[in-house]
């Protein structure tokens, strides 16, 4: 079988190794197309994202790259954008900016609704993250440490779960509204720290908030991400969206796409079965080839 894998971090952001890495490693595992994602730059110091001033030089070393390699492997230009209200709502001047083929909506950082407009006047003390610079008022829900989430959600929702769940899939959804990326990365992602601690998969309410949001892919046009890094970082025990989501985006007949999340070369072919699984289901508006 021959690979794909358009959800791809490098050193650029918070990925390890080098652009040719990637290609190469591609190359040589039997890849015929290769994306590159890197995170957005967003308007606060951090350690995740693209910086301002080096994202036409990531934009036109992908470029160099896919003429260097034309014969050997389809390499295309994308980026995962952050949707967050009052900081990063449109996506369209980084499209123009860096001429992308492609974008990932996502959702890793979450206001709390009621304040999104402090977000303007930026404290750069974080709470509940490692990294210290992710601005106060922010939710960080993703990284490797669960106390992060745990404190974020103290200290942005007051411990309320609900409101903290729902500003995740409002965020989401108004990203869909807005921007129409040609992506949905991970749109449950915000169960990766709670294993089963607050809620469950199976709460009525919860479940509604994942439908709303499927629906409005589906009205959308726009392609779902089925994300496996959870698996093989062994963060969480599904894909991202869950099996029981992706048999309702059956139902819909959304177009999937298998994303590994690459942070290194050796990820970019961790698919952990999920071929396999939308295949067993009988999916069949899975996409092969973004190009």
């Amino acid at each position: 079988m021959s690979h794909i894998n358009y959800h791809t971090h490098s050193h650029y952001c918070d990925g390890k190794g080098e652009l040719r890495e990637y290609v190469e490693y591609a190359i040589a595992h039997d890849f015929k197309s290769l994306g590159f994602s890197g995170h957005a730059p967003v308007p606060f110091p951090n350690n995740f994202s693209i910086k301002d001033d080096q994202y036409l030089d990531y934009c036109n070393e992908i470029r160099a790259l896919k003429e260097e390699y034309k014969d050997r492997l389809d390499i295309h230009l994308g980026l995962e954008i952050d949707y967050i209200p009052g900081l990063l709502e449109d996506f369209t001047p980084l499209i123009s900016q860096g001429g992308l083929e492609y974008t990932i909506g996502s959702v890793h950082l979450i206001p709390n609704p009621d304040n999104v407009e402090t977000l303007r006047n930026l404290n750069s003390t974080a709470v509940g993250d490692e990294r210290k610079k992710i601005p106060y008022n922010l939710w960080f829900i993703d990284g490797p440490r669960q106390e992060s989430y745990d404190n974020g959600l103290r200290h942005i929702f007051h411990d309320d779960i609900k409101a903290g769940v729902r500003a995740f899939f409002y965020q989401n959804n108004a990203m869909i509204e807005r921007n129409r990326p040609t992506i949905v990365g991970h749109f449950d992602k915000i169960v990766m720290h709670n294993h089963d601690r607050y809620f469950t998969y199976e709460e009525p309410w919860f479940l509604d908030l994942v439908h709303e949001t499927v629906q409005l892919i589906h009205e959308s046009g726009c392609i779902a991400e089925i994300n496996t890094r959870g698996l093989y970082k062994g963060r969480h025990n599904d894909y991202y969206p869950a099996k029981k989501t992706i048999q309702y985006m059956k139902e819909l007949n959304i177009p999937v796409l298998v994303g590994t999340d690459a942070h290194e070369p050796s990820n970019l072919d961790q698919f952990e079965g999920a071929y396999e699984f939308l295949k067993e289901i009988g999916y069949r508006n899975v996409v092969t080839n973004l190009f």
